[in-house]
């Protein structure tokens, strides 16, 4: 459990009041990736043994995986608690939720936030509050935001009475909530805020190298392509264009009352424009599965399911030595799977609205 262990030498170096981002944890000499409020969260791991610390992480990822089923199948309109325990068993072997497992990682809880979030009634008074913090955690679910905030105008455009809609009430609060975790952590930690808002947060080669096979974002399959470790504008452009159409599938998704469709697309579009998307990062395949499923795109949803249970991915040559930057191109096409199938699903989604 490797980013377990990261974490909890986070916790630590947050109460032994050392500098968190020259910390180095494991054999690996791993550094810290998220911002400081998510260390914060971390120091309670310190409290306890290692090998509690690893049964605890264990037991509640595997509960956090049923209520990511269970919340999944509430978007698509279904409340079977049997079926969303069947569906966590199979949901286990997938590569993202089993190797989230392994790295005793927090995708699962994140997940589980922002779907806490999009599964309840948009007016609740505390609706976008796992959104703002799954966000302080880490920076991508902040998109879920965005897409909020874009539906609400779109609904507001042309109202005087009614311009304050509960799309913008919960973009709001996601936006508050964020903040202020965000700024009560400065104040907590004021050297590593600073540090991590005006140098950590711009650098996005520090969490590992863009080509490896395990980045499934576009970032990574156009190093991969390009045989380069930095495909700079090539990226930068490939990410504009996707975050668009993405957000615009997601909104037209949620404008038109398909708010399951709204999800998946926005979480796709994360997954792919986020300058890293390592594989675990990819739980969001399963409610994508159980999406395309429910809607009756059956044949995709198993394509789908099959390629995030292949493990495929790590057919191909990997490791030290920076061994993606030579693929040929079947190695390419297989470590680029992950992205290929949310392409697919958004190319499904867009082609739904328009015939709707």
């Amino acid at each position: 459990m490797i980013d377990l262990m990261v974490y909890r030498a986070e916790g630590e170096t947050v109460r032994a009041g050392q500098d968190l981002y020259a910390m180095r944890a494991t054999e690996a000499n791993l550094p810290t990736t998220y911002p400081p409020f998510a260390a914060l969260l971390f120091t309670p791991l310190t409290l306890i043994g290692v090998p509690e610390m690893r049964a605890l992480a264990t037991l509640g990822n595997l509960a956090l995986l049923v209520a990511l089923v269970h919340l999944s199948l509430r978007l698509v309109g279904r409340k079977d608690p049997a079926t969303a325990l069947w569906a966590a068993t199979f949901a286990v072997w997938c590569e993202p939720v089993w190797t989230t497992l392994r790295y005793g990682q927090i995708n699962l809880l994140l997940a589980v936030a922002v779907l806490w979030d999009l599964t309840r009634r948009p007016d609740h008074r505390w609706a976008g509050a796992g959104i703002g913090l799954a966000a302080a955690v880490k920076l991508t679910p902040a998109l879920f935001a965005v897409f909020l905030l874009i539906a609400g105008l779109v609904r507001a455009r042309g109202t005087v009475r009614r311009a304050w809609n509960p799309w913008l009430r919960q973009a709001a609060t996601a936006t508050a909530v964020f903040l202020t975790a965000t700024l009560a952590t400065a104040a907590v930690l004021p050297h590593d805020s600073r540090r991590f808002w005006t140098a950590m947060v711009f650098e996005a080669g520090r969490v590992g190298h863009a080509e490896d096979t395990a980045n499934q974002s576009l970032r990574g399959v156009l190093a991969r392509l390009l045989h380069t470790g930095d495909p700079a504008l090539w990226w930068a452009a490939a990410a504009a264009l996707t975050a668009a159409a993405g957000i615009t599938v997601a909104v037209t998704s949620e404008l038109r009352g398909e708010r399951a469709g709204a999800v998946v697309a926005c979480a796709l579009t994360a997954l792919l424009i986020s300058p890293v998307s390592w594989s675990h990062h990819w739980v969001w395949c399963v409610p994508v599965v159980l999406f395309l499923a429910a809607r009756g795109r059956k044949r995709l949803a198993a394509v789908m399911a099959l390629v995030f249970c292949s493990y495929a991915l790590w057919w191909v040559p990997h490791g030290p030595g920076r061994l993606e930057l030579s693929q040929s191109g079947g190695q390419m096409a297989l470590s680029a799977l992950y992205t290929l199938t949310a392409a697919a699903a958004l190319l499904t989604l867009w082609r739904r609205n328009r015939s709707a």
